[in-house]
């Protein structure tokens, strides 16, 4: 390598940034950068390398992409060339809060905020284990090699690619370096439910007993936000794994959501937003202020943060069995009750379909809302079979006495268009009322088309806004509730059928 700069310190990370000219600092100190054409994931040009380890294992199929072991080949010769004439950066670190289940990563990235990423987002060793560290699991970053070749003769511009048996990631053709981060999640997808331990895409937080609550959620349902909450702490915003002991944090620090953030809704992501953290595709104005109403670059603007920037967290990153667990959901169409209490059964229907909705304008050629399932809330980074996954989780809640909820931080009365958004006070209240056990003492009422109890009363919510019928005439409403269940029900007999 033409200069390995290994396991530099944040403010020379930042310095080797600016200078290299790869982002600015914000009037708060973060370090701003743009991911250029990606502003997100490339799910399609991911793959896994199929093998011994992977050929039975793998849930092969649109997810999970083969890649045959020559093709890999000659693609890590051209990543080992192309490293040797770039400046490199090297972080070690870990995934795995638990030392029972902690896997020691490297990281080698062509660009420094990319180290910086990885410092932050990854577990941060000691002196003493980065002195005894061996890395099992090895992560090449290299935007600017595209060079993935395609049966048909193409190449694709870009490339992330998953060798177990290696124990190698590639990720070439893009900056966005959520690529990290997901693809660690993946691996851990892979092996841990090897050892009995249950992969979680989830955030995790604690009260001062050691309730643990976890919250489950595709992009833009209020997962990072709501397991932000000023009056617990935060074990973790995105994955767990959950044994035999109880849940851990896979990551150290944050990757939050921040379009239209509001310091008085949001204030500990706000404040994490500081010197060290790094803001992705934020439009930041000449004099260094961000504005997070700007969605001109993407909708998906994000900041990394290490956990340590939460005042209220749990350092270890480990905490005891759930109480409670949410599944968040932003329906759009206004027919789910804002909060309503899951049997078992319900648990495993609503977890393995993940539900949310995409909204107009938020991609090309949306025009109205539209229903989306991501399989177990992270249908992207499952190497296995769903049913692994949605078995593991209905062992849990069974064997732990767990109650789970399904909340709708979405729209009611008429859905997107028609209403506000269901207010945040409003959902923090419920999920608040649900974690200290006065949902448990309400009276409830179940609803029409999917079955769904809800309470008919929450300490400071108004009973009219726990009814998803409010608002609505009600064929209308009966209209919409039976298109969106039909699609729940297709959804879950294709998730469900054995091919």
């Amino acid at each position: 390598m033409k200069n390995l700069h290994k396991q530099l310190s944040t403010s020379k990370l930042i310095e080797h940034a600016l200078k290299k000219n790869e982002g600015v600092l914000t009037n708060h100190g973060a370090l701003s950068v743009t991911t250029g054409q990606f502003t997100g994931r490339s799910p399609k040009d991911k793959y896994i390398v199929i093998d011994e380890c992977t050929r039975s294992t793998v849930h092969w199929g649109s997810v999970n992409q083969p890649l045959e072991e020559e093709q890999f080949n000659s693609l890590y010769q051209k990543v080992k060339k192309h490293i040797q004439s770039k400046e490199m950066y090297s972080f070690k670190g870990f995934v795995g809060a638990d030392p029972s289940y902690r896997m020691p990563i490297e990281v080698l990235s062509e660009y420094a905020w990319h180290s910086l990423f990885a410092k932050q987002l990854f577990i941060r060793p000691t002196e003493d284990e980065l002195k005894h560290h061996q890395s099992e699991f090895t992560i090449f970053f290299t935007p600017s090699l595209k060079a993935l070749p395609k049966e048909d003769g193409t190449n694709s511009e870009t490339f992330i690619v998953i060798n177990f048996k290696e124990k190698v990631v590639l990720i070439g053709g893009t900056e966005y370096a959520g690529e990290m981060k997901k693809s660690m999640f993946s691996i851990f997808n892979f092996l841990l439910p090897q050892r009995g331990v249950f992969p979680m895409h989830c955030g995790a937080n604690s009260g001062k007993k050691g309730d643990v609550s976890l919250f489950f959620g595709l992009s833009g349902t209020g997962k990072t936000t709501l397991s932000s909450d000023p009056n617990r702490f935060l074990i973790g915003d995105d994955e767990h794994g959950w044994s035999d002991e109880g849940i851990f944090n896979l990551e150290g620090g944050c990757y939050a959501k921040v379009i239209s953030l509001n310091r008085a809704k949001e204030p500990d992501i706000f404040r994490s937003i500081r010197y060290g953290s790094v803001l992705e595709n934020v439009v930041v104005d000449d004099l260094g202020y961000p504005d997070y109403n700007d969605s001109s670059l993407t909708e998906n603007t994000r900041a990394a943060y290490p956990l340590d920037f939460i005042e209220r967290r749990i350092n270890e990153g480990i905490g005891k069995h759930p109480k409670t667990i949410f599944f968040l959901t932003a329906d759009a169409f206004g027919v789910l009750p804002p909060i309503s209490k899951l049997d078992p059964e319900q648990a495993f229907y609503y977890f393995i379909n993940g539900y949310t909705s995409k909204l107009a304008g938020t991609e090309r050629g949306i025009t109205k809302p539209q229903a989306t399932f991501s399989t177990c809330f992270g249908a992207p980074f499952l190497p296995l079979s769903p049913i692994v996954y949605a078995n593991m989780l209905r062992k849990k809640i069974q064997e732990h006495n767990i109650d789970v909820y399904l909340v709708n931080t979405g729209w009611g009365s008429g859905g997107y268009g028609k209403s506000e958004r269901i207010s945040l006070s409003y959902t923090r209240s419920m999920i608040t009322a649900a974690i200290h056990g006065e949902l448990k003492k309400s009276m409830y009422q179940k609803d029409e088309v999917f079955g769904l109890s809800f309470p008919t009363t929450c300490t400071n919510v108004p009973s009219e806004v726990l009814n998803p019928v409010h608002g609505w005439e009600r064929s209308a409403y009966k209209k919409q509730a039976l298109s969106l269940k039909k699609q729940f029900d297709e959804q879950y007999k294709k998730m469900t059928t054995h091919e």
